[in-house]
C-alpha cells in the first residue's frame, strides 16, 4: 500500500532543513519556522490543536505554537519527521487517511512560496486519493458561496457544490483543486469558468474548512 502521507513528510522535512527557518510559506505571515511548530502542535498537543479548528480555542493554540517554534530550529524538523506513535492524528492506523492531504498541503505551501516553482508530476494513485478530498472539501468550502460550482478532475470525476444561483465550473488536477478549496487559490493552477466577476470572487473568496 503506498505510503503518500510518509513520503510528503520527509520531502516537506528535507526541504525545511534545507531552505532554513526563516523561509516563507504560502501561509501569510508565517516562515518554515512557524509551519513546523503548527505542524508540532497537530501532532503532539491535543491540549492546543483544537485551537486550529475552533476560534475560541485560539488565542490558547497560538500561545503554545508560539513557544515550540522558538526552540532549535533542526531539533523542531526531526521532531517533524518522526511523529509519535501515540497522536491520534499520526499513529499507524491514522497516518494516511488524517496527514496524506495534510502534508501535501504543506509541502505545496513551501514549494510553491518560493521563485520558480511549476507543480509535481504526482503519482496516479496519490492524485485518486486527493480527488476522494475533493469531494467534502468543495461542499463544506463552498456551501454558501453563491453559485452553483461544478468542480472537474479530468480522469477522475467531477460534482457540483456551493449556495445555487449562476454557474461556474472549477477545473483542475486533484491536487490543484485541493489548494484550491483550501485557501490556496492564487498559487492553484486550476481553470475558473463563468461569469467574470463571480469567478473572481470565487478566486478570492475565504475558503477552507
Amino acid at each position: 500500500m503506498p505510503r503518500y502521507a510518509r513520503a510528503e513528510r520527509e520531502a516537506l522535512a528535507d526541504l525545511m532543513l534545507e531552505l532554513g527557518p526563516d523561509a516563507p510559506t504560502v501561509n501569510e505571515g508565517w516562515t518554515t519556522r512557524d509551519l513546523a511548530a503548527h505542524l508540532l502542535v497537530r501532532e503532539r498537543r491535543p491540549d492546543a490543536a483544537g485551537g486550529i479548528l475552533l476560534p475560541p480555542l485560539r488565542g490558547y493554540g497560538e500561545s503554545v505554537r508560539r513557544r515550540i517554534a522558538a526552540g532549535p530550529y533542526a531539533d523542531l524538523i526531526g521532531r517533524v519527521r518522526r511523529p509519535p506513535v501515540w497522536s491520534p492524528v499520526s499513529n499507524p492506523l491514522t497516518d494516511e487517511l488524517a496527514n496524506g492531504m495534510e502534508f501535501f498541503i504543506h509541502h505545496e505551501d513551501v514549494r510553491r512560496a518560493g521563485p520558480g516553482w511549476q507543480p509535481r508530476d504526482l503519482p496516479a494513485g496519490q492524485q485518486a486519493v486527493l480527488w476522494k478530498r475533493v469531494s467534502l472539501l468543495a461542499r463544506m468550502a463552498l456551501r454558501r458561496f453563491p453559485a452553483e460550482v461544478l468542480v472537474q478532475a479530468p480522469g477522475h470525476g467531477e460534482l457540483r457544490a456551493g449556495g445555487g444561483g449562476e454557474r461556474l465550473r472549477l477545473v483542475g488536477a486533484p491536487g490543484e483543486l485541493v489548494l484550491f478549496l483550501t485557501g490556496r487559490q492564487r498559487v492553484a493552477r486550476v481553470q475558473v469558468d463563468g461569469p467574470a466577476d463571480r469567478a473572481e470572487r470565487l478566486r478570492t473568496a475565504e475558503l477552507g474548512l
